[in-house]
């Protein structure tokens, strides 16, 4: 009688696992398909834009070294208040650029405009010291239209320059 309580209870046991591990990967699967953000259709979207560009960072982290990337969401300069944020930002990044980065990192840079983007990375970059990124990975978030102004922008930093269109 021992001996089939005991059986039964890890009958059971292996049930209750198996049926665990199951649900564990149902779960996986389905945050995988919601954290698929669609591309926002609206430049005031911060939110949107933020999970959006977020995804695409992400998606792209391959030969970075760094515990994690150096990720910039330019926002479109419509408002005074998003010219000053830039303004801000475009003073960091320079700030850091003038210091220089250490191999194996990655800058991000997206947002809403492809155009402001592009312009900001072109400013950030302006007084970059050649050959200062070398193995350091500069990843451009925006339209085709926009990818060689950026390229030619890096190409005497010695970074390694990623495209990836919105």
């Amino acid at each position: 009688m021992r001996k089939f309580i005991l059986m039964a209870v890890v009958a059971l046991s292996a049930c209750v696992g198996l049926t665990a591990c199951s649900k564990h990967a149902a779960d996986d699967q389905a945050q995988e398909q919601v954290q698929k953000a669609p591309k926002p259709t609206t430049m005031t979207d911060s939110k949107g834009w933020n999970a959006y560009l977020g995804q695409l960072v992400q998606a792209n982290l391959q030969g970075m070294k760094a515990p994690q990337p150096y990720a910039y969401m330019v926002t479109p300069g419509t408002t005074e208040d998003e010219q000053a944020q830039n303004a801000r930002q475009l003073q960091g990044v320079q700030d850091t650029v003038a210091r220089g980065v250490l191999p194996g990192n990655l800058l991000a840079f997206g947002g809403p405009s492809s155009t402001a983007t592009a312009e900001f990375v072109v400013d950030a970059f302006k007084n970059a010291n050649p050959g200062s990124f070398k193995d350091v990975i500069v990843l451009f978030i925006g339209d085709k239209a926009d990818e060689q102004k950026v390229q030619d922008a890096l190409k005497p930093t010695g970074a390694t320059f990623r495209f990836v269109e919105m």
